[in-house]
């Protein structure tokens, strides 16, 4: 921890706490979300809440922004009682929050975004742009939060989007933030940019609210951590007290296997993947990169990571294999999935081969959010013998099943009614590896697999890809998270501006070597 933390954390023991929850508590129906919640946050400190999926952290936080009412307990900002009716009210007292999913109108651009319902008006009508661009960038330079202010948000990076809604709460004026797992979709080096940023605040005064699951970043970034499990708060530590095997053992409450041991591959002579000469000209929305003569294959046994910073043609390439006969994603070149050409296929009939997907984005791509969490545990299974016959769907089963999955999968909550998008990004994520799982495949491609969710249920995924490859999938794993790259690939390919330009063998591949190639050297 750096001195700056230091000195602020031992200055904050004789102040009145920027924030105090007291017996704060929560409820959903049946579920109880928080149960008599402590928590105290000095002024001036970066302060990191961490859980598992589900442990009532983010909870704890909306009622603090005014997102829910508390049904019991009382919430103090500076030592003064405070009882919210909507987030407005929070923003008034000077608390914003970043949302794990931004909360960003695609169409418009980014300085459209950051006005919304904070106009500066001339004489009381006029919307004055003029001078809301030049405070904004003041802010921007004053924090190196650089952004094309006119630019629609849809086409920006998620690093981008993320600085705009930064700047949304200092445009506001908020003196205590809270950022919900702000790294989930961010690379290496624009995390290390935000944090740069968030200690600047700190040391300007500002209060920090960090969830997290990264331990990393708590031992690196934080003055002080609170642990939430199963809605309570189970632990508070000064950061420089504590350990990341400390902090992942009372999140989970049993010892955790941070780092997993992978045996080498045993590899089948079959090949999962064969992609050869794949070109594609850019046009998948959002694309930066073109594609430019992919080629590389994935045997049976065998996980092959693809490691890079986010924008340098995943994205297109997850869309070219998986979605061939999408006209946005129209190739040259050839993609065989066990040994079959699927360059012309559907890609429902790509999946009936045996191909399992966890998607980049599960909200997207991965889940029907309005509907329950058993229809979306059968999304893809709906035409297997399991849970249909003759075209009728088969409830029992399907019930059964996903209560099963629930179960083996750790899901909270464990209310197969439940609409997907009220369970937390951790839980859904865990969701959709569940029903992937349940196909039992012979190709998995994995992509971000372990975005946003807690250090149990990374061991647990973790687990699930190797076993996978060890009963004969080819698994393509891509990933953002070098954790992920380097625990689990037996092979890792570098994609920089659309090539691959590397490949190691797991004997051979180092952090640094696998950064400086990612970088382009």
């Amino acid at each position: 921890m750096d001195s700056n933390s230091d000195t602020a954390a031992v200055m904050a023991t004789s102040t009145t706490a920027a924030v105090e929850l007291r017996g704060l508590t929560k409820h959903f129906g049946s579920v109880q979300a928080n149960a008599g919640v402590n928590l105290r946050v000095e002024p001036g400190t970066i302060h990191g809440v961490i859980g598992e999926n589900g442990a009532g952290k983010s909870t704890a936080m909306k009622m603090l922004y005014g997102i829910f009412p508390p049904d019991a307990g009382e919430i103090l900002v500076n030592g003064k009682p405070c009882a919210w009716n909507s987030p407005a009210d929070a923003i008034a007292a000077g608390i914003g929050m970043v949302h794990q999913h931004f909360m960003l109108a695609g169409p418009y651009s980014a300085l459209d975004n950051i006005l919304l319902g904070a106009e500066p008006l001339r004489w009381g009508m006029i919307v004055d742009r003029k001078k809301a661009r030049a405070e904004l960038q003041a802010l921007a330079s004053r924090y190196g939060l650089a952004v094309n202010w006119d630019e629609p948000i849809e086409t920006l990076p998620v690093g981008v989007q993320q600085r705009i809604e930064i700047l949304k709460l200092l445009y506001r004026d908020a003196q205590i933030l809270i950022l919900d797992e702000p790294t989930a979709v961010l690379t290496p080096q624009e995390t290390n940019d935000l944090f740069r940023n968030l200690k600047k605040l700190r040391d300007e005064g500002k209060t920090i609210l960090l969830i997290t699951h990264k331990l990393r970043e708590v031992m690196s970034f934080t003055d002080r951590v609170t642990v939430f499990r199963a809605g309570k708060v189970t632990g508070e530590v000064p950061t420089a007290q504590t350990n990341p095997q400390e902090l992942a053992n009372l999140m989970v409450g049993r010892k955790v296997v941070l780092n997993i041991d992978v045996p080498p591959a045993r590899l089948r002579e079959e090949q999962a993947i064969e992609v050869t000469d794949l070109c594609l000209a850019g046009t998948v929305a959002g694309s930066r990169h073109k594609l430019t003569e992919i080629s590389f294959s994935v045997k049976r046994g065998e996980i092959v990571g693809i490691a890079g910073v986010e924008g340098n043609g995943q994205t297109e390439l997850l869309q070219a294999i998986l979605h061939p006969r999408d006209p946005r994603c129209r190739t040259s070149g050839t993609v065989k999935f066990l040994g079959e050409d699927v360059t012309s296929y559907e890609t429902l009939r790509i999946r009936d081969l045996g191909v399992a997907v966890i998607p980049e984005d599960r909200q997207q791509e991965g889940l029907l959010l309005e509907r329950p969490v058993s229809e979306n545990f059968l999304l893809g299974l709906q035409r297997s013998p399991a849970f249909s016959h003759a075209g009728f769907l088969n409830s029992t089963n399907l019930q059964k099943a996903a209560a099963q999955a629930v179960e083996e999968y750790d899901v909270r909550p464990r209310d197969l009614t439940l609409p997907a998008g009220k369970l937390s990004g951790g839980n859904q994520q865990k969701l959709i590896v569940a029903r992937e799982f349940q196909r039992k495949p012979r190709v998995l491609i994995a992509a971000q697999p372990t975005r946003g969710v807690d250090v149990g249920a990374i061991e647990f995924i973790h687990n699930r890809i190797v076993r996978a490859r060890d009963e004969g999938a080819g698994v393509l794993l891509v990933s953002f998270e070098l954790d992920d790259i380097l625990t689990l690939s037996d092979r890792v390919l570098v994609m920089y501006e659309g090539r691959i330009v590397a490949e190691f063998s797991r004997s051979e591949v180092s952090e640094r070597e696998l950064g400086l190639k990612m970088a382009g050297s």
